[in-house]
């Protein structure tokens, strides 16, 4: 048995400890934090409110029940999922809606009523979609992206074109629809994954299929249902979580990892997954000459937006607004080169609103209301008090405007998150959110790599290695980081023995 030690609780860094505990190793989880979880914690008010701080869409509900039913558990058996309808709505100019129904033939409905002839298209685009979430979610994301040997599959070969990694996302999409809001409404899932659809492979629309057929899904309690079953499950697997434990240094000898520095003592472990921000790792825990990338490769990367969090607690119910609403009532386009192109706080924002109190009471005390203001931005960008406060007050205007009425006077709690949030409580690179773009020069193997060059015994997980930013892939880095300890545990094993 050997003895393992994972920086960061998140989900990549619970994912591997599972892993690794469930293939009998003796396994440390080491969080800067004071509740597991990394973005996905939550946060609790005196005044009865509970907020997910991070992820708020479950999406891919198949990769939750692998994951799961890798160690024995089902979902239904660890935390309650509800089915959303509508999957959310979408504000135009001139408030005009457009609800999103789960129902696939309701859809069709939908994309016909706007765009005649659109549902036969929608057809062949989800079928081309389904193929794509089938060979990218089921096959290549389990890839570790070592090596280009990886794919050499006759099937991935035969299919190469039917992928569309080469193909831009927003052409793709003009191929199918004509009709501004049902292009904007295909195109929102890839503002988050960190390109303009413009940059962002057409492999993507992998994303319409997970978010249109497959349903959008909500867990019981938000998101901390689902960390605090990924916990359960490691503590099943005899893993020890530390939190308040914010590693020091990865400590070497040769070319192995020796071990950890955390609360300025040396602890020895036989390997290290690194599942914290791999750039923050790399700068501030190694010597310089055992860093993959030094700081130029990073600043020439593309990364995916942060963002302007606001938390609120209102005292009134809002029955006008669904769990989710998206407000693409300004240009797309816009608001894409201010994060991507032109980095500046932006002119005319698209936002989102969450209210997860709609479809879970324990959420928000009785009567009260819930709510997750969202606004994509740029990284690296100043984020003083008065900036934020300006731009609270555009997204709170346009859902007044939306909703009809006040709700900004009943606000009796609210709690800002930005840029520089992100750096203090995740170490994160430019106070990202979400990681590397999927660009395509940022695909695959032209990914971070997931083991180090230069310490055989030192292997990172999460949103800045493969398969890349989102829950569902970080769930998926922690098992190939997982894989990857387990052979090379497993060859160091075989050297000794021989």
């Amino acid at each position: 048995m050997s003895k393992i030690a994972i920086i960061g609780a998140g989900f990549s860094g619970l994912s591997a400890a599972a892993y690794l505990g469930d293939a009998g190793h003796e396994v440390h989880v080491f969080e800067k934090n004071s509740a597991p979880g990394g973005r996905a914690r939550q946060l609790h008010t005196s005044g009865g409110y509970k907020f997910d701080m991070g992820p708020s869409w479950y999406w891919m509900p198949g990769v939750f029940e692998k994951f799961f039913g890798d160690f024995g558990f089902r979902v239904e058996d660890l935390y309650k999922l509800e089915l959303l309808d509508p999957s959310f709505e979408v504000v135009f100019s001139g408030n005009e809606k457009m609800s999103i129904p789960e129902n696939y033939e309701k859809l069709r409905q939908l994309f016909e009523q706007i765009e005649p002839g659109s549902a036969l298209q929608l057809d062949k685009f989800m079928q081309e979609a389904q193929y794509k979430y089938e060979q990218g979610m089921e096959r290549l994301v389990y890839m570790p992206g070592i090596s280009l040997g990886e794919f050499v599959d006759l099937d991935l070969i035969k299919g190469a074109m039917r992928l569309q990694v080469f193909s831009s996302f927003s052409k793709h999409v003009r191929k199918y629809f004509s009709n501004p809001k049902l292009i904007s409404l295909m195109e929102f899932p890839v503002l988050f994954l960190g390109a303009m659809p413009q940059d962002t492979p057409a492999l993507y629309s992998l994303m319409n299929y997970a978010g249109l057929k497959l349903g959008t899904w909500y867990p019981q309690g938000g998101f901390g249902s689902v960390i605090d079953a990924m916990v359960e499950v490691a503590k099943n697997q005899n893993v020890k979580i530390h939190l308040d434990a914010p590693v020091q240094q990865i400590t070497t000898l040769g070319n192995s990892v020796q071990g950890i520095k955390v609360f300025g003592e040396e602890v020895a472990f036989d390997a290290v997954v690194a599942a914290a921000d791999y750039q923050h790792v790399e700068n501030k825990l190694l010597p310089k000459e055992f860093q993959n990338y030094k700081e130029k490769y990073w600043e020439k990367k593309t990364f995916a937006p942060s963002c302007l969090i606001y938390y609120l607690g209102i005292s009134k119910r809002i029955p006008e607004l669904e769990h989710h609403t998206l407000f693409f009532d300004e240009d797309l386009f816009e608001h894409s080169v201010e994060i991507y192109k032109d980095p500046k706080w932006p002119a005319k924002p698209l936002f989102y609103v969450c209210c997860p109190s709609r479809t879970d009471d324990s959420v928000a005390p009785e009567g009260h209301e819930n709510l997750f203001l969202l606004m994509p931005l740029a990284p690296g960008l100043e984020d003083e008090e008065p900036v934020r406060e300006k731009f609270f007050k555009i997204m709170m205007e346009r859902l007044e405007k939306q909703i009809g009425r006040s709700i900004t006077r009943y606000i009796d709690y609210k709690k800002s998150y930005c840029v520089s949030d992100f750096v203090t409580d995740y170490n994160s690179y430019k106070g990202n959110a979400y990681g590397l773009a999927n660009t395509l020069q940022q695909t695959a193997i032209l990914k971070p790599k997931i083991r180090n060059k230069k310490l055989k015994n030192l292997f990172y997980a999460g949103q800045l290695t493969v398969p890349g930013p989102g829950v569902p892939p970080s769930l998926i880095s922690g098992k190939i980081a997982a894989e990857q300890v387990i052979k090379e545990l497993n060859k160091k094993k075989y050297e000794v023995t021989v």
